[in-house]
């Protein structure tokens, strides 16, 4: 669900003739945090658990249990894990089947690849790597938090967290905060058909669609020497939105041990 809506969101404001097209970074990071209430409720025997990097983060911060019922061990932390990438991968295809059309009508690939996963808007591995180490110990910490805290607020509360680090922290990397967001969608990329399809042709397009459209909204996807034309899921930076999370939800962890 978390993904359905948040590649949903993207494919809305990015692809060729959808109704949402420019519909800017907000929406994007609205999009984001109701596709999170609504995953959060659905996961609700799991504790919430959406992401690795979370999961992660209840496990460095001592947690006895990830759910009523459920304590914190080998296997149950190998179970959520796979089971968030299985989900994420399956959202993301179910992404592409409702914008099927609106990839076939899209000519620039950068977008499509946009839909499924994060890219830099400047590339430097190392400083990627920071900011999405430090937006994901904001979000773990806080929901680490939430747990200490009588709000109640629940989904709410995490959809919204969501929302500010999306409008805060987004900017650089695009925000993936969540290992399993990022890697099964972009593996779907790698394996669903999103080229254009030979019968569907540029004409067709729209003039200030196919000029560009929100393309300067867009962050660089792709490594300056990739090929024109090929199609690509950007396996070199996709290192960055996995272990980078990893790492921020484990120091989120820790440190919830001593504040908390």
């Amino acid at each position: 669900m978390l993904i359905l809506l948040g590649a949903g969101v993207v494919a809305n404001v990015l692809l060729a003739r959808s109704k949402g097209l420019d519909g800017g970074w907000l929406l994007i990071t609205f999009g984001w945090g109701l596709g999170v209430f609504g995953g959060v409720y659905v996961a609700y025997k799991t504790g919430g658990h959406l992401n690795p990097a979370v999961t992660i983060g209840n496990l460095f911060a001592g947690a006895e249990e990830y759910a009523p019922g459920v304590p914190v061990n080998f296997t149950n932390t190998v179970a959520y894990i796979s089971g968030q990438l299985v989900g994420a991968f399956l959202g993301a295809c179910l992404a592409f089947l409702a914008y099927k059309k609106h990839f076939d009508a899209e000519p620039d690939d950068t977008k499509k690849l946009a839909v499924f996963a994060t890219g830099p808007a400047i590339r430097s591995y190392r400083w990627n790597f920071l900011t999405e180490v430090i937006a994901t110990f904001a979000l773990v910490y806080v929901i680490l938090a939430f747990g200490h805290t009588p709000s109640g607020l629940g989904p709410l509360a995490a959809a919204l967290l969501v929302v500010g680090i999306g409008a805060s922290l987004g900017g650089p990397t695009g925000y993936a905060i969540n290992p399993a967001r990022d890697l099964a969608p972009r593996l779907a990329y790698a394996l669903l058909p999103t080229s254009r399809p030979a019968n569907v042709l540029p004409e067709r397009i729209p003039a200030d669609i196919s000029a560009g459209g929100s393309a300067e909204r867009i962050p660089e996807q792709l490594p300056a020497n990739a090929a024109p034309g090929h199609k690509t899921a950007d396996w070199s930076y996709a290192w960055v939105p996995v272990f980078g999370p990893l790492l921020g939800g484990a120091l989120a962890g820790l440190t919830a041990q001593v504040f908390l």
